[in-house]
């Protein structure tokens, strides 16, 4: 399908494996080679023509600087597990949960003040007087408690090892001293860094680009002593690596109050993103993110000084620069670079305002995966991984832009997997004309616009807390992943900016998540003008999609604060013995495609009757619409993305705006997709599935039908338009 091109393709080179590396960069069309974590370029392949990336991790790699500056490692707070007291005291060991190759205790005097012991029983704070760290044992004694109470303590600690460099080590077996991690917020480090990255720039002035890995706060992922539980607490969008005594006491002073332990570790559950930002977080992430926006620019501006550009990996280390902040663009970076595994991922960098997109794709070439399974060794199948990533994220690119694509990792191990290379030179030339498509006009979209509705709006715009394989459990993650590829206009709001009055510029709204949570909405639902807003907007014509516990919180007449839209609630025990609603479900309008799959939700009732039941199992509703004024409530208990729930969700929205009867550039075969871009009269179609499908479009002239092989892609001119 794909013609022979050349650009925005970014290969990984590797020193002694220059031949390979000039034959594949000639092969993919490559216009630029970096190097990876572990790798280097050569003089050879830095001399051969090609623009050079070279990646830099600014808070690693620095061990001989670290070892003289211990105290200026980067830190964090753990909480121990509960332990319950016998008799009036009990001596806890700090470490018995965590691995002690990832965190050292701090024990200094700074540190020492923000340590916290709590009776968890009581939810009340031991007095200082009352517990004593022992340094040679490593456990905290406390004393005059009451028995059978439990109690935890939160203590700082170092982290003595970074956590990427400790997952590609214990992951795939590298044999290499353990990298440690300096913190930027201490002064001293900071003018060591800006030396060092003044003297870097002088040293590779061969580079054209220098790729920020990322910048100085990685995501929290906690270790633990035992294997069968070693990742303790992942959070791609938490803080709590960012934590220093320094910085505690610099937020004290510019916020006027304190911060304490017990503000990060929760309890022990910490302050997962998906779990509803209390304002003390919130003021905390805005000084975090005003310190790594500063400091991050003054090394971006030597950068700059060195006429070179400034990319940003947006993974690992990018706490702290969120690339939604009204700020962002302060950085000055050129460009953002995400790795991807999703098509909401390749959305999330394609918003982005940078001048280049760039997404790295899978398998990335390391013998084990991320996701744990082997890729480039025995037992992997890398071109099998390559094609599944590639459908994800295709159906993402088609609807916005991206400017360049790569890989990432250690080139000779493609070497014994021909087909592997067969196909990213396919993927290339693919990926170059889908690019050129959107240079020549914006894609079709349908007329009913989207917004999604969370607490964190368009901060966490396409995102959750993580990669797909990491946040799979929400369902909002699988909503995201379907509306990446659909023909239709998103965005992302908050409770803010309905009281601002978005809703004038929306059709749909959908609100999605369990109850008290951030993607639900939690107690933003309290706030009866958004409540109020919402309703009047639905009683004028708007459609509110709930799925899950949508607008779900305590306190009120109803559990969903929009089941008078909704026109069905849940129940939480407060109705076992009122009557319940029977129903007989029918789908009148036919927009529930076969294979479509929505798991039923227990305690769901119908208020009063009047919403039309369309899918059920057991008698429990799986789909239910409800007219309410002009507008609608639409309800799912659940959403998980497959291809034939996509087409549910795009038949939704379209019955939502009234566009139900409208097919144009709509695959009559969901196990396909279509992409039309007017400018150009140029219709692509895609095959999603492992099997050969046969599809066809109604266009405006006249229908298309075409036979795809599995995976495939067809780009046809459909001709020009008969004027009647």
């Amino acid at each position: 399908m794909s013609k022979k091109t050349t650009g925005s393709f970014t290969l990984p080179g590797e020193s002694g494996y220059e031949t390979l590396t000039l034959q594949l960069a000639e092969r993919w069309g490559a216009d630029v080679i970096r190097d990876s974590d572990g790798t280097k370029l050569s003089d050879e392949i830095i001399n051969a023509g090609y623009g050079i990336y070279s990646t830099i991790c600014i808070i690693r790699d620095h061990n001989e600087w670290a070892r003289k500056n211990l105290d200026k490692l980067q830190q964090c707070f753990l909480i121990t597990g509960a332990k319950v007291a016998v008799q009036d005291y009990i001596s806890i060991y700090l470490m018995e949960d965590f691995f002690d190759e990832q965190f050292r205790v701090n024990d200094s005097k700074e540190a020492l003040k923000y340590w916290q012991v709590y009776d968890r029983t009581t939810g009340e704070e031991v007095p200082r007087e009352q517990w004593n760290y022992e340094r040679e044992s490593g456990n905290v004694v406390i004393s005059g408690i009451t028995p059978w109470h439990k109690y935890t303590v939160s203590f700082m600690v170092y982290r003595i090892w970074e956590e990427i460099s400790m997952y590609n080590h214990t992951t795939n077996h590298w044999d290499k001293e353990h990298l440690m991690q300096i913190d930027p917020m201490y002064a001293d480090t900071q003018k060591y860094l800006l030396e060092w990255m003044e003297a870097w720039c002088e040293q590779h002035k061969e580079t054209t680009v220098v790729r920020f890995t990322s910048l100085f706060y990685n995501f929290a992922w906690i270790w633990g002593s035992n294997e069968r539980n070693r990742h303790l607490f992942t959070d791609w969008g938490a803080y709590d690596f960012t934590v220093s005594s320094r910085a505690l006491d610099l937020f004290e002073k510019k916020y006027g109050y304190s911060l304490t332990a017990e503000d990060f570790v929760n309890g022990g559950k910490y302050r997962v993103s998906h779990i509803l930002a209390e304002q003390r977080k919130l003021d905390y992430m805005a000084f975090i993110n005003d310190f790594v926006i500063d400091f991050g620019k003054q090394l971006i501006d030597i950068v700059h000084k060195h006429d070179k550009l400034a990319y940003v990996f947006y993974d690992d280390s990018w706490v702290g620069m969120e690339p939604y902040n009204d700020r962002f663009q302060e950085f000055g970076f050129d460009g953002m670079i995400k790795c991807v595994f999703s098509g909401y991922e390749a959305r999330l960098c394609s918003g982005v305002k940078v001048d280049t997109h760039e997404i790295r794709l899978h398998p990335y070439l390391f013998p084990v995966g991320l996701g744990g399974l082997p890729t480039f060794m025995e037992g992997g199948d890398p071109t099998l991984d390559a094609k599944k990533y590639w459908i994800n994220i295709r159906r993402a690119l088609l609807r916005e832009p991206i400017d360049r694509i790569g890989l990432g990792g250690y080139l000779h191990l493609v070497e014994p997997y021909p087909d592997f290379c067969d196909y990213i030179e396919k993927i290339a030339n693919e990926f170059r004309e889908i690019k050129e498509l959107h240079d020549k006009g914006k894609p079709y979209h349908i007329k009913t616009k989207v917004a999604v509705l969370h607490s964190w709006g368009k901060l966490r715009a396409w995102t959750l807390s993580g990669h797909f394989h990491e946040t799979y459990m929400h369902d909002l993650i699988h909503i995201n992943e379907a509306l990446s590829g659909l023909p239709i206009e998103v965005q992302f709001i908050d409770f803010e900016d309905i009281r601002q009055g978005v809703l004038q510029n929306c059709d749909v709204v959908i609100n999605a998540g369990s109850a008290g949570s951030a993607w639900s909405g939690g107690g933003n639902w309290h706030d009866h003008k958004c409540v109020d807003l919402l309703t009047k907007w639905v009683y004028e014509g708007g459609t509110f999609i709930g799925v899950n516990q949508p607008s779900a919180v305590e306190g009120h007449d109803t559990f969903f604060r929009m089941s008078h839209v909704l026109g069905l609630d849940e129940d939480t025990g407060a109705r076992v013995a009122h009557g319940k609603w029977t129903f007989e479900a029918s789908d009148e309008h036919g927009f529930v495609p076969e294979g479509a799959s929505i798991a039923p939700k227990n305690n769901i009732y119908l208020t009063d009757g009047s919403a039309a039941v369309v899918g059920e199992v057991s008698g429990m509703v799986t789909l239910s619409t409800h007219t309410f004024g002009k507008g609608k409530g639409i309800y799912l208990p659940s959403f998980e993305f497959s291809l034939e729930n996509t087409r549910l969700l795009l038949n939704i929205i379209r019955y939502a705006g009234d566009e139900l009867h409208e097919t144009k550039y709509i695959t009559d075969n969901l196990y396909t997709e279509c992409t039309y871009y007017p400018e150009s009269k140029i219709l692509v179609v895609i095959n999603n599935s492992d099997e050969v499908q046969r599809t066809t479009i109604d266009t405006e002239y006249g229908k298309q039908t075409m036979e795809l092989e599995p995976y495939d892609t067809i780009i046809r001119t459909i001709g020009e338009l008969v004027i009647k």
